[in-house]
């Protein structure tokens, strides 16, 4: 019931875009941008997770970084995040400047609900050659949803991280917070997650994701959001339920793509070829389907019985 209502209440509050065919939107999760050390998870992906967003920089995606992108639970001092990544924040502000970046919130990164630390962290950054400051994301306001709104159709597709509703990681996130800052990520080295977190506990993970089901059925739309870190695509009887996995897999990330009105689950992997090398190969896992496929409002299948 309580994630209902809190995904409800996103929903509500979430802003909204219109697409038609011609939309390219990618979206990625639970990244976990750390500060280079040991407990870094996202650290060994690095050159993937580049590779990925300068393909889909050159390709005109708008990428949408569906929540934990940065591991503030950890790192509060976001310098230390971005000391550790330049290549990575260089080419998000190359989204940013040309308004192709959309930054959702998750619970690790939950302090960006807060504009004053956002201003603060994300307008401006410090250059340590040059002594200089100069602007970042400057007036980037980070979002808890968002709802993408076909223009011939009308069918939505809700964007969210999907804490919502999960107890530690929602409405007591910050002892979990300090749980993780003080002892867990020390952990992290060698393999040990939490167990507040539905990555590795597997009823954890089950339980949110039907209450995510839940609400789709509920509330009769398509819904992708992370958290979970398992990446979703619903087969042909299910409801339509997509996650985009996380970027912290060992050598590989996964993402949802959105293009010529299609819809699709995509990996990129490090692969070895014939010649002994390292190469990044991207890989269309599920899909690619038309979004209206999965337009399960009662009225839209009514119309379609009739015709």
């Amino acid at each position: 019931m309580f994630t209902d209502k809190r995904l409800t209440e996103a929903y509500e509050k979430a802003r909204v875009e219109y697409i038609d065919d011609t939309s390219n939107y990618v979206f990625l999760s639970d990244c976990h941008r750390g500060d280079g050390s040991l407990s870094d998870e996202f650290a060994r992906n690095k050159n993937i997770f580049l590779y990925a967003l300068e393909y889909y920089y050159k390709n005109e995606f708008i990428y949408v970084e569906n929540g934990d992108g940065d591991e503030l639970w950890e790192h509060h001092e976001f310098k230390h995040i971005k000391n550790a990544h330049p290549e990575v924040f260089a080419i998000l502000k190359r989204f940013y400047d040309e308004k192709r970046l959309i930054m959702i919130y998750g619970n690790h990164n939950i302090y960006l609900k807060n504009q004053w630390y956002v201003e603060r962290n994300y307008f401006r950054n410090y250059d340590e050659y040059t002594e200089f400051f100069y602007d970042f994301l400057p007036g980037i306001r980070p979002i808890e949803a968002l709802v993408l709104k076909d223009r011939k159709t009308q069918q939505e597709i809700f964007v969210v991280h999907g804490m919502q509703g999960d107890l530690p990681n929602d409405q007591l996130w910050y002892p979990t917070m300090l749980s993780l800052k003080y002892f867990w990520r020390f952990l992290h080295a060698f393999g040990v997650k939490s167990p507040t977190s539905p990555v590795k506990n597997m009823n954890k993970r089950h339980k949110i994701e039907k209450n995510y089901v839940k609400w789709i059925q509920k509330h009769e739309k398509m819904l992708i959001c992370g958290h979970t870190h398992r990446f979703k695509y619903p087969k042909t009887k299910d409801l339509p339920y997509f996650n985009s996995g996380c970027c912290i897999y060992p050598t590989s990330i996964t993402a949802i793509e959105i293009t010529g009105g299609q819809i699709q689950l995509v990996r990129w992997k490090t692969r070895v070829n014939e010649d002994g090398l390292l190469q990044i190969k991207r890989e269309v896992m599920r899909g690619p389907d038309p979004i209206g496929k999965f337009d399960i409002r009662a009225s839209v299948k009514n119309e379609t019985a009739t015709e």
